[in-house]
């Protein structure tokens, strides 16, 4: 088995990170790794940009955001994005990045982390649910908002 590693993100790493291919249709339910780029640059005390490594190939991207002080509480400890390459979902790599976001939260304090997605047949639900994220509220435009109780 490959080995996994959590990297921030960096000069050597952001274009891989930038280049990830999803699967056909799963586009639609996730912006580019190039929009929590910026998010980072523009949130730099908050942002907590991080590319999954398998051995030594860039093959996801998850993005968190910790900010204790938001106004909106699902904002406060949560998962701004995940990226998974086509070819490596299906291999624990989600899985991974989320349970190191989750221990990164735990290390800060956080008694939780949030997501927020969007319903469909290619989306993320099932994914979410798999790890035990709970849908506690939608927001207006019909996202789910999930928790996972840490």
């Amino acid at each position: 088995m490959s080995e996994l590693r959590l990297e921030e993100l960096s000069a050597s790493n952001i274009v891989a990170a930038n280049t990830l291919s999803l699967k056909p249709g799963q586009e639609q339910f996730v912006a580019p790794v190039s929009h929590s780029i910026a998010e980072a640059y523009v949130n730099p005390a908050t942002a907590w940009p991080r590319v999954v490594l398998e051995d030594d190939e860039v093959v996801g991207f998850i993005m968190g955001n910790f900010d204790p002080d938001a106004q909106e509480p699902e904002f406060r400890s949560c998962i701004w994005r995940i990226n998974v390459s086509a070819d490596a979902q299906g291999h624990g790599v989600g899985r991974f990045a989320v349970l190191s976001l989750a221990d990164e939260a735990r290390v800060r304090g956080f008694e939780r982390i949030t997501v927020i997605f969007e319903p469909g047949e290619a989306g993320p639900a099932a994914f979410f649910d798999k790890l035990g994220f709970k849908p506690i509220d939608e927001t207006p435009y019909g996202e789910t908002i999930a928790a996972l109780d840490l």
